[in-house]
């Protein structure tokens, strides 16, 4: 009788275990619906923002003045249009650029169906290896130094425009959280086709190299590796 007992007390057991599983498992599909979700309301709404952006910039992309990259980033080049050689100051040209576009890249931001996935809006100043021995013998500092400069020169003129000074007080501060300055030196040059060279090994093209970038960070990556995670 005692083994019967025991028998049906293992039996309740496994029975207990199988119900706490199936729970646990249906729990599961839902989170990962969920998170398939997110993911599609993600992705739906960042190709609704690039759309926005490349019909806004079109006739510029087409002039070659600017690109509009998959990563939503605006890229502007030609740097010998923006900044004298080895200079960091802001020419008059890139400046009637920057009071043009950039009202016209934060109007369709503000108003974005993303915009509170937005994390960070990062000026970029790429550089060629070309020396700039009056910043620092190590080229690599001297363009690093050189880069942070310029993007901070256009951070600084941003917030002087009229546009970015007439914005709400929530707007402003807004965007001074997601506005950054970053200089990169050359580790992001470019080759011919404009791809990065550390991935294709090309030969730097130092044209190209010499850009800015605005460049848009948003939730995409950790939304992707929650997704990730919850798969395995």
């Amino acid at each position: 009788m005692a083994k019967n007992n025991v028998w049906m007390s293992v039996s309740d057991l496994m029975t207990g275990l199988m119900v706490f599983f199936m729970f646990v498992a249906v729990a599961y599909m839902f989170q990962v619906q969920d998170d398939r979700s997110t993911l599609k309301d993600y992705v739906d709404n960042r190709k609704k923002l690039r759309d926005s952006l490349v019909a806004e910039f079109q006739a510029e992309t087409e002039h070659g003045r600017i690109s509009i990259d998959g990563d939503l980033s605006m890229r502007f080049e030609k740097a010998e249009t923006m900044f004298d050689s080895g200079s960091e100051n802001l020419s008059e040209t890139f400046k009637k650029e920057l009071a043009d576009y950039i009202p016209r890249y934060l109007d369709i931001l503000l108003n974005a169906s993303l915009k509170d996935n937005i994390h960070e809006i990062r000026i970029e100043g790429h550089t060629d290896t070309a020396h700039i021995d009056r910043l620092d013998p190590d080229p690599y500092i001297g363009n690093l130094i050189l880069s942070q400069r310029r993007a901070l020169n256009v951070m600084k003129y941003i917030r002087s425009l009229p546009y970015y000074m007439n914005r709400t007080v929530e707007e402003r501060q807004l965007l001074e959280r997601w506005f950054t300055a970053a200089g990169m030196s050359y580790s992001r040059a470019l080759d011919d086709s404009s791809n990065l060279v550390s991935k294709t090994h090309q030969r730097i093209n130092p044209g190209k190299s010499r850009r800015v970038e605005i460049r848009l960070i948003a939730a995409g990556d950790s939304l992707l590796k929650e997704f990730i995670d919850n798969l395995n």
